[in-house]
């Protein structure tokens, strides 16, 4: 049953603010809350606070009016003065940290909603107890993977209700909104599409030194993760499955995606494929990311923030799962047959490590053909 709505007797708030989450992906799973707070106060000017790589990210979102960002080093009393200058008459605190609720503290607004959490609640007016399936987390120790192993346990699957997006929509229901999930929702423009095609033509030429054929099956590639090792399906593995995804598709191009920090092993992907591929790593803005993932049938990647937000731009994923668990943190709406979310037969998985301490079975034991399988299923665009 959703709590009492706070404003039915009182004048709804005129200004609001939501501080965001600190995670690419976390960020695009808080969008159905953001939904259901516009639904609940049409009239509001409602302003996201983020940080500054994910500025781009809240362009052209209908369910806020404004979005301000805070830097790496911007100290806590700079950003409680920022704040401060709004006059804003409620504030929603999406991320469970002391910090964030400090902030909006800082920041004098009058309400300030969000979890209930040691070392916080001073700053809090309304300290929200997290929902009964509410499931944390929690990194299991090195003995505890050994002990599950020995003793051949199944691992249990939570239940849809435990998905991290029901977290977010429960805060926003103890504002009276709407706690029924949406879909993860982001925009991109015609133009911003029109400027992707454009960028996709100019590399893909400079690849093959012929102008390629856009008409061709696009697919994405995102062989990085910033978590850990532990999260990576192996480079040899995606390496396997793109050669045969394309020898079964035939053909087509690969955009291979990530950051200035993945191109060697972007570099390693694309060689290997030879002209039908371009390495993307690193020469892209965030909105020109969106753009590209737009276009692509499908994206292979790991459990990272691009998956999330090829999810909430329609674009299928394929995801290999080993340390972390589908069902607490998988993209789009659980459930959604759209995308192909893929785990091994590990007792031990999801452990929730950065690196494993064992033998890394629940990556290595998921091998290629599932993927590709997976993969072509979407481009074809069955169910």
């Amino acid at each position: 049953m959703p709590p009492p709505d706070p404003f039915a007797a009182a004048p709804p708030p005129a200004r609001i603010l939501v501080r965001g989450v600190n995670w690419l992906g976390d960020a695009v799973m808080t969008t159905p809350a953001l939904q259901r707070l516009r639904e609940r106060f049409p009239l509001a000017r409602i302003t996201l606070l983020a940080p500054a790589k994910q500025a781009s990210l809240w362009l052209h979102q209908p369910c806020i009016d404004a979005a301000v960002s805070f830097s790496p080093g911007q100290s806590v009393l700079k950003v409680g003065r920022q704040l401060r200058a709004e006059r804003f008459d409620l504030a929603l605190v999406l991320p469970n940290s002391p910090r964030s609720a400090l902030e909006c503290w800082l920041g004098r607004i009058p309400q300030r909603v969000g979890y209930a959490q040691y070392w916080r609640n001073w700053w809090l007016t309304q300290p929200v107890s997290f929902r009964p399936e509410h499931l944390e987390m929690r990194k299991r120790s090195v003995r505890e993977i050994r002990r599950i192993n020995r003793a051949g346990e199944r691992p249990t699957e939570p239940p849809p209700s435990a998905h991290q997006i029901h977290d977010y929509l429960h805060l926003a229901a103890a504002l009276g909104a709407n706690p029924a999930p949406l879909p993860p929702l982001l925009r991109v423009t015609a133009s911003e599409i029109a400027q992707a095609q454009a960028t996709l033509l100019q590399a893909l030429t400079l690849r093959t030194n012929v102008p390629p054929d856009l008409s061709l099956p696009l697919l994405g590639l995102n062989p990085g993760a910033e978590y850990g090792p532990a999260k990576r399906w192996p480079l040899e593995n995606f390496i396997a499955a793109a050669r045969q995804i394309s020898r079964r598709l035939g053909p087509c191009h690969w955009l291979v995606f990530g950051g200035l920090q993945d191109w060697r092993v972007c570099h390693q992907i694309t060689q290997s494929m030879g002209g039908s591929a371009v390495n993307l790593a690193g020469r892209t803005s965030l909105r020109e990311f969106m753009g590209l993932l737009s276009l692509c049938r499908v994206l292979l990647t790991n459990d990272t923030g691009p998956m999330h937000v090829a999810a909430a731009l329609g674009t299928p994923v394929v995801v290999p799962f080993g340390s972390t668990s589908s069902a607490l943190t998988g993209p789009g709406l659980p459930g959604n047959p759209l995308h192909h979310l893929l785990a091994a037969s590990a007792a031990c998985a999801p452990c929730f490590r950065r690196a494993c301490p064992i033998d890394f079975r629940c990556m290595t034991r998921l091998g290629t053909h599932r993927v590709v399988e997976a993969v072509l299923t979407a481009a074809s665009g069955r169910r």
